[in-house]
């Protein structure tokens, strides 16, 4: 009885195992599986290859060509940062104007920092919220390393809006190293103070006009999740950033101030075309799910999400992945 029991089962498994082998055949006979981008978003977004390009940096968005799509035509703001007061690190250009293009378009004011090199950006993401969101902007060039520049951009803010209730720290430095011998201490030094000292600073700044209802976004990132073999610092950094976010929000809780962060995946902003040799800037984000890098209006959603309290009052210490997929991709 056992003998031909298990004779019934194999005769199954092998059953099955020719179906799939059948269908293993037909597949490797067939055309080769699509590389073509995915597209899921109102609107096309810009699909590889990208324009072999280079730039110094930190980097300038209107050089950048293609250039990136930040407006979200198709997003309709319905009042939810209503009389809100914004103030964004990084906020001149990549996901930080998008952020603050739509926070404008939700209602709120907006101040942002950024590198005085980066005037041209500036001053269009200003003439955008101005103009065409109907908002006030503040612009305040700085460097976020600087503890008292930090204290001062705040200072600065809430006395030309009265008050301040959003921090989105959101500046980077990333330049890649094949190596860590390559990573000598001034570069170390430059990122860690960049991307994480600039995120202390801002806080402690920021933390005496916060109060119960104000929230704190941190930008990560995938390769502070799977790490990267070519970023070493700079996802170290954002692995820091990720637990700081964690700790900060418990430490923050009594006080009703929410503190998330959103880590996005490849994005097409400034930041890579001025760390990536020209070549592989075409490629760049081909090895995410969807085949492409991110446009900054497809990241630049989440904030507002994490942002307003209509939307996310329940929500803090959380690092909310907007990847273009689950898998980490292998290179930046």
């Amino acid at each position: 009885m056992a003998s031909r029991k298990t004779a019934a089962t194999v005769a199954k498994q092998r059953k099955v195992q020719r179906e799939i082998d059948a269908a293993d055949k037909k597949k490797s006979s067939s055309k080769k599986k699509s590389d073509k981008a995915i597209q899921a978003g109102a609107r096309k977004h810009h699909e590889n290859p990208m324009p072999k390009q280079h730039q110094s940096k930190p980097g300038i968005e209107a050089k950048l060509d293609p250039p990136p799509q930040f407006r979200n035509p198709d997003y309709r703001g319905s009042g939810k940062l209503a009389g809100k007061v914004a103030l964004i690190t990084g906020g001149d250009s990549g996901i930080g104007r998008a952020v603050a293009v739509l926070f404008a378009r939700e209602g709120a004011d907006v101040a942002i920092v950024y590198l005085d090199v980066e005037q041209v950006d500036a001053d269009e993401t200003k003439r955008v919220i101005e103009r065409e969101e109907k908002r006030r902007c503040l612009l305040l060039p700085g460097d976020v390393k600087d503890a008292e520049f930090c204290a001062e951009a705040v200072e600065k803010t809430v006395a030309e809006f009265g008050k301040l209730d959003i921090l989105v720290n959101n500046a980077a430095f990333q330049e890649h190293a094949e190596s860590i011998d390559q990573i000598t201490e001034e570069h170390l030094d430059l990122t860690f103070r960049t991307n994480i000292y600039g995120y202390f600073h801002f806080v402690k700044a920021a933390l005496p006009h916060l109060g119960e209802g104000s929230a704190i976004i941190n930008t990560g990132s995938e390769t502070g999740i799977f790490g990267q073999p070519i970023l070493l610092d700079y996802s170290s950094t954002k692995g820091a950033i990720h637990a700081f976010t964690k700790s900060l929000a418990t430490n923050l809780a009594p006080k009703g101030i929410r503190v998330n962060a959103v880590a996005p995946g490849p994005v097409w902003t400034p930041l890579n075309p001025a760390d990536q040799p020209a070549t592989k800037v075409s490629d760049f984000g081909h090895g995410t799910s969807m085949k492409r890098p991110a446009q900054p209006e497809e990241i630049a959603p989440a904030y507002v999400f994490l942002a307003s309290p209509v939307c996310s009052s329940y929500i803090t210490g959380i690092v909310l992945p907007v990847m273009g997929g689950v898998i980490g991709a292998t290179e930046p």
